[in-house]
């Protein structure tokens, strides 16, 4: 695999990331260089711990982690989002605006399962992993640094229409991957 396919592959796996660091970014009042740092770490950490993973897994699990993986991340992003949108109409006094453990690690989690199914693939196909990881990561790390603050810009102005709007983003992305692996499962999408 040539250094430009893993390049895309690092985006495309990124975008996730990205649209939950600007969700992200919406929830906080003011955007220290702490936040977008946590952001970037965490979801640049798991975008290179999942592939890493999948890649020693290799073939063995290949059908336990392609068979739950679009269930687990429409549960995490479900349920997020859901969070989000409550928060929005007022029904919590509290925003999430906590980068802290227990808050970063479902979505990092959420967002990264997809890097694991990839990391899987980069077995069957001999890739140079330590290549493929480290430049997932920085994409992913800069994406998400990058969307704290375009999420905090937007945010000012219209945090409730924002969060709503974000939140019914993640409900939305679990709900793509879903369908597009029952989709593809049923033999409609290829």
């Amino acid at each position: 695999m040539q250094l430009w396919e893993l390049f895309l592959i690092a985006v495309s796996l990124s975008m996730d990331a990205f649209a939950v660091s600007v969700c992200k970014g919406l929830s906080v009042k003011q955007v220290r260089p702490k936040h977008a740092l946590v952001a970037g770490a965490y979801f640049g950490g798991f975008q290179m711990l999942m592939p890493l993973i999948g890649y020693f897994l290799g073939g063995a699990f290949e059908s336990l982690i392609t068979g739950i993986d679009h269930w687990i991340a429409f549960v995490l992003l479900g349920l997020i989002g859901a969070n989000m949108v409550k928060e929005s109409r007022g029904e919590s006094e509290n925003l999430n605006d906590s980068f802290s453990f227990r808050a970063m690690l479902p979505l990092a989690v959420a967002t990264s399962i997809d890097a694991l199914a990839v990391g899987v693939t980069f077995a069957f196909l001999q890739v140079d992993i330590l290549a493929a990881v480290c430049l997932i990561g920085a994409t992913t790390f800069l994406f998400s640094a990058g969307g704290v603050h375009i999420g905090n810009r937007f945010g000012v102005k219209y945090k409730s229409r924002a969060e709503l709007a974000g939140g019914i983003v993640l409900i939305l992305m679990g709900l793509k991957i879903l369908v597009e692996h029952l989709l593809t499962h049923a033999g409609i999408l290829s």
